[in-house]
């Protein structure tokens, strides 16, 4: 009997991390026919930046094509025109045309940082969707019950509480759905909250002949403020295009709860090096952790410089001498110090900014929008990295 072995452990290394496998069983038997599988993920360009939370679904795809199988990246710039109702309490407005051919355009450079194009498949689903008139959209849609489509939590959700829940809203599952029929997929990857949407396209692909996909889903990264999923629209992420210095002060802002979830889903680091272990202290385990995630997108001499611009400025408080003096009487709330230093324009600036970690307060992120600045007590304020005040009463 041959041994199964290295088998065994081709599956445990590609399902590392996943927090479900639909099913294990599944994935064993086509990697048992000695093929390479088509690997399937689809993203909506609804933003022009990826980030950190969309690395760990990418290189989890990464793993799949070291081991020889094709990779296939989809961006969903027909799926972006109806909008993913995933995970909202109301209608996601779609994207302009427009919106989403500039965003789609960014995609290709940022996968690149972690896949091989010259062995990726790049798709957008408006090849085929683009085809299928109002007679093949009904085909389609005579494969899957309402009953089936309102299994969903959001849908659920939505009318238990009396919301609009809109005719084209169901049509996004079907759509992603076909789009594994339309590319033959054998497995495909996504966050927890698409598992639903994943499992559509294992019901039309039975209906339409296919094998079932396998799927697949990966843990969502919690953001920079330790409890929201990493997003560009909660202001908590960590961009894959930042530059190194905000790459790496963003990380060394995380609260230290999250750093081993961390390390274990964005780095190879071995175990202790992560907080924790007693092998280092917490303050050094955070900067290691920043100069491997700034590593691999910005290069060992780019994390070098971030981690000593990080440690001259924030750990050493070394400020500039010609940087202004602001006087205060006392106590002010920290949108209007902002304002009156010029640093935002209006109140909803500075909140934005406070909402993407872009303000400083003696070198610790401050979010918290009914911050009080307390001249004596404070004396730096920074927002973003060029505006600084030094502030005295």
């Amino acid at each position: 009997m041959p041994d199964q072995s290295p088998l065994r452990d081709t599956v445990a290394e590609l399902t590392r991390n996943a927090v479900e496998v639909i099913s294990a069983a599944e994935l064993t038997a086509k990697l048992d026919e000695g093929r390479p599988l088509r690997i399937k993920l689809g993203m909506d360009p609804t933003a022009p930046d990826l980030h950190l939370g969309h690395t760990i679904t990418l290189k989890k795809l990464r793993q799949f094509q070291q081991h020889g199988h094709t990779v296939i990246f989809l961006v969903g710039d027909f799926t972006a025109t109806i909008g993913d109702p995933t995970g909202r309490s109301e209608t996601r407005k779609p994207l302009s045309p427009e919106q989403i051919r500039l965003n789609a355009q960014t995609y290709q450079q940022q996968v690149a940082k972690i896949l091989d194009l010259s062995r990726t498949e790049i798709r957008f689903n408006s090849e085929w969707m683009n085809r299928v008139d109002t007679r093949k959209l009904i085909e389609i849609a005579a494969k899957l019950s309402v009953a089936r489509m309102l299994e969903r939590d959001d849908f659920e959700k939505r009318l238990a509480q009396q919301e609009p829940l809109f005719l084209h809203e169901l049509l996004y599952p079907l759509v992603q759905g076909y789009d594994s029929v339309a590319l033959h997929a054998d497995v495909e990857l996504g966050g927890t909250d698409q598992k639903f949407n994943m499992l559509v396209a294992r019901d039309l692909q039975r209906a339409y002949g296919q094998a079932p996909q396998v799927v697949m889903t990966m843990p969502l990264l919690e953001g920079l403020d330790g409890v929201r999923k990493m997003s560009k629209s909660y202001g908590n992420y960590v961009g894959v295009t930042d530059q190194a210095e905000d790459m790496f002060g963003k990380i060394m802002s995380i609260p230290d709860k999250l750093m081993p979830r961390y390390y274990d889903l964005l780095t190879d680091a071995a175990p202790g090096a992560a907080p924790g272990s007693g092998a280092i202290h917490p303050m050094e385990a955070k900067k290691n952790l920043a100069r491997l995630i700034v590593s691999e997108y910005h290069g060992p001499v780019g994390a070098d410089a971030a981690a000593r611009y990080f440690e001259s400025k924030f750990q050493r408080r070394e400020v500039p001498d010609d940087v202004p003096v602001f006087k205060l009487a006392g106590t002010l709330w920290v949108c209007e110090l902002m304002k009156q230093l010029h640093f935002a324009s209006s109140t909803s600036e500075a909140r934005r900014l406070l909402g993407q970690g872009a303000v400083r307060v003696d070198g610790s992120t401050v979010t918290d929008v009914n911050f009080r600045f307390v001249p004596g007590q404070h004396k730096i304020l920074e927002v973003g990295k060029r505006r600084i005040a030094r502030i005295g009463n």
